[in-house]
């Protein structure tokens, strides 16, 4: 935390939705002196992105509001029978098995992570990380508006308008995250390239409350997507009906011809959309809110100004963009606690919220591995490895107490960590010793010892190291450097592990 006067701030984070509420959390949890601003009174108000995949829980987990977004989400086993038919109460097309709620597929997901998947929509997402992020210390200010920035030699000036008074103020930072959306002030002032095609498609979100329980509890899911060939208005002929809460909150997403003028949606159109797509005349629909929006398929090219950044070879449309005039990669990745911070939208309207936790994939020691061979398609299907650049595997131990906890619940939280076997003490030792050259902490976890037992033998079967071998472990839950045996002198061991902390911090 920052105690130099020139500074308001170390990081300013503009945007308090999904990129920005959990930058503010996550670097609030590490003792980052930060400030959170959103230019509204409080966060969504609409549902938005809503399908939360294992990895967002695990972040969420290791940053201790796992439980939070549990007991706020639709669970696993209500997500996936995904829905196709002429309307909710009409004749039903198909199913297909989603989201990892099919037997076929549900122990691949729950073998992969300690976390299932959840539903959980913008609105219950934000409270959770902006409360949790201002309770660790982030000065949180709504009703707040980004107007511009300047960069020099030492950090950003940030002219902020107070919404509710009408003026203006700077505030002076080290770092500034832009994380206020697809259309962001920030990165258009910082200069980032957007890649892609804008307005491709019309939409409208209708927010709906009507109880569907006798449509939807034998077949529960997310999405119901309602084919409607030949409607005068509609784009693909095909609406989506998701459900936001079980089964009486709802949105409705229908799409509009881009090119010509937006419709007039008032409550009575809006109410027969909803009702011709449920099918039924007689179900009570309350009109919540309604708004149209356009369907981008753009994307940044770059994360960053001024600052050790990287480029989204994905087209993912990020949400986020970061700036400081400090071109030291070294200490940008020593200082940047985040490389990366993703919502993506998926290619038909949006539906998803990724956090990604993690450095920059180059921030590993690559070993003479063989080059890796994935036998099934490698972006459905998982494949566990301890291998640098992967996350590490989960398996299931037992601590002193009984109690079970994953591989991932050992690392993570704000340090670097050692993992090896009960006859690795010598890594102990090194990391000790490596520790204090480097002044910084670094966890030590010996698996098999009597307060963590690897109880099912599932983490001598994926860790890919003998007993004594030992897994650097990078902050984000990542391998970055690997030895498969104990070396025969603890000052080779010593040397070895702090060479490669040493190329991971770049320093």
């Amino acid at each position: 935390m920052t105690n130099d006067k020139t500074y308001d701030t170390d990081v300013l984070v503009i945007g308090s939705g999904p990129a920005g509420g959990s930058a503010a959390l996550l670097l609030a949890t590490y003792g980052v002196d930060t400030m959170l601003v959103n230019k509204y009174g409080w966060v969504a108000n609409t549902p938005r992105a809503h399908i939360t995949n294992q990895r967002t829980l695990e972040v969420l987990r290791d940053l201790g509001v796992e439980a939070e977004a549990l007991a706020q989400g639709t669970p696993q086993d209500m997500m996936g029978d995904t829905v196709l038919c002429t309307s909710l109460a009409g004749e039903e097309i198909g199913r297909i098995s989603t989201w990892g709620a099919g037997e076929a597929h549900l122990s691949e997901y729950s073998s992969a992570s300690p976390c299932p998947m959840i539903d959980l929509p913008q609105t219950y997402m934000e409270p959770i990380l902006v409360t949790n992020a201002a309770e660790r210390g982030a000065k949180c200010r709504f009703d707040t508006e980004f107007v511009s920035l300047e960069q020099d030699a030492d950090g950003v000036t940030a002219t902020l308008r107070d919404r509710l008074r009408g003026d203006e103020y700077t505030v002076r930072a080290k770092y500034l995250i832009g994380a206020d959306g697809a259309r962001s002030v920030v990165a258009e002032q910082i200069g980032l390239p957007i890649a892609g095609r804008s307005g491709v498609g019309g939409s409208m979100n209708i927010c709906f409350t009507a109880d569907l329980s006798r449509y939807c509890e034998h077949r529960p899911s997310v999405l119901y997507w309602a084919m409607r060939p030949g409607a005068h208005m509609g784009g693909i002929g095909m609406g989506l009906i998701r459900m936001v809460r079980p089964w009486n909150e709802w949105l409705l997403t229908w799409g509009y011809d881009i090119e010509g003028e937006p419709p007039t949606l008032d409550e009575d159109e809006a109410r027969r959309i909803v009702l011709d797509l449920l099918g039924d005349d007689s179900i009570d629909v309350q009109i919540d809110s309604t708004s149209l929006w356009t369907v981008n398929h753009s994307y940044a090219t770059e994360y960053s100004r001024g600052i050790s950044g990287g480029t989204d070879e994905d087209g993912i449309e990020t949400g986020l963009a970061m700036c400081r005039a400090e071109t030291a990669e070294g200490a940008a990745r020593r200082r940047a606690l985040i490389d990366a911070i993703e919502l993506k939208n998926y290619e038909f309207n949006a539906h998803g919220v990724e956090l990604n936790q993690r450095y920059a994939s180059s921030a590993t020691v690559p070993d003479s591995s063989a080059e890796e061979e994935w036998v099934r398609d490698r972006e459905l299907f998982a494949k566990p490895t301890t291998r640098p650049g992967a996350k590490l595997p989960h398996a299931w131990l037992v601590d002193g107490d009984g109690l079970r906890r994953s591989t991932l619940d050992v690392v993570g939280r704000g340090q670097f960590s050692v993992v090896t076997g009960l006859s690795g003490g010598v890594w102990e030792r090194a990391a000790a010793a490596a520790a204090e050259k480097l002044d910084i902490p670094i966890r030590s976890v010996r698996i098999d010892t009597p307060g963590l037992r690897d109880a099912y033998g599932r983490w001598a079967r994926l860790r890919e190291i003998a007993e004594d071998g030992v897994l650097l472990v990078r902050p984000d839950g990542y391998v970055a450097w690997r030895r498969n045996t104990s070396p025969n002198a603890e000052a080779t061991a010593t040397a070895e592990l702090t060479a490669a902390l040493t190329a991971v911090l770049d320093r």
